[in-house]
């Protein structure tokens, strides 16, 4: 296998929503603001080719699918779609992906499955030949979300899924599109049925890549205490942390972030004081075998 880190659109958030209860001049040591208080963010994706045989994306990033007002208001910063961009810089276009794994539906991981924004033109889904992966229970947290985060779904995604004829909705570890090197993690604290891949060089095998999404957007969340505003239930959210970092750890298993502005990859280590961080990190991937 070898692995791609892709880049999609960038955005720019509010650092205290991104950083929840931590204080301002404690991230802001870690990521810098700008005036309007905002911090770059990166929507990177996974790409792994070879995946036995399958041409596999992992999340599609936030993509250009918002009118001109909402791409401001959700700080997207590029008008092109970015990712489709990225694929062909790594020889690849959406056709050729035969699946994309997606760890939750929110706009920022989702959007990337659209095609961008054009005045008077409806929706229209990409990635014409692949297998749509999403986990059960968060399907159903999509069709009915509550209030908190009904503005993090897109309405007309879920039923071009639908009609698509080829949504694949996982409730195990293992999805029948992928294989058996694909093992899914699942985890409630960011949103209800979270689903987090591990991609393993072999069956069973330690030394793979975990996709981490929402529960660890980048290398400042590796840090137990550390969470987003946006998170449902950030005490689940650090115990389901802490136990998926340590197991990960002692099967040396990598992180990738999909969040951070500067690091694709990173190693996970515990300090003397038993504090997780990330080491040994890579700011971008290029064929990487596996």
């Amino acid at each position: 296998m070898r692995l791609w880190s892709i880049l999609g659109n960038s955005q720019k958030l509010d650092g205290g929503a991104m950083f929840g209860n931590a204080p301002r001049a404690l991230w802001s040591q870690w990521i810098e603001p700008d005036a309007g208080n905002r911090i770059p963010l990166a929507c990177r994706c996974l790409l792994v080719d070879d995946l036995d045989g399958r041409t596999v994306l992992f999340e599609t990033g936030i993509g250009a699918f918002f009118e001109p007002k909402l791409r401001e208001r959700y700080g997207v910063v590029e008008d092109r779609h970015v990712l489709l961009d990225s694929l062909a810089l790594a020889g690849f276009t959406h056709e050729d992906i035969d699946a994309v794994v997606l760890s939750h539906l929110h706009f920022d991981h989702a959007g990337g499955l659209l095609a961008a924004w054009r005045e008077d033109r409806p929706a229209q889904l990409l990635f014409p030949n692949a297998t749509y992966v999403v986990g059960r229970d968060h399907w159903q947290r999509a069709q009915s979300p509550h209030p908190r985060d009904r503005a993090s779904f897109i309405p007309e995604l879920l039923p071009l899924l639908e009609s698509s004829g080829r949504l694949q909705l996982v409730d195990g570890g293992q999805a029948p599109a992928l294989g058996p090197r694909v093992r899914f993690h699942y985890s409630d604290g960011h949103t209800p049925g979270l689903m987090l891949a591990e991609i393993q060089p072999a069956p069973g095998a330690g030394g793979g890549v975990l996709f981490c999404a929402d529960l660890i957007p980048g290398r400042a969340w590796v840090h137990l205490p550390i969470t987003m505003g946006y998170d449902r239930y950030p005490e689940r959210l650090i115990d389901e942390k802490r136990e998926l970092l340590e197991a990960v750890r002692q099967r040396g298993v990598r992180l990738f972030f999909t969040h951070d502005h500067a690091i694709a990859l990173a190693d996970v280590e515990v300090d003397a004081r038993g504090r997780y961080h990330a080491a040994r990190v890579q700011p971008r991937l290029e064929a990487l075998p596996l």
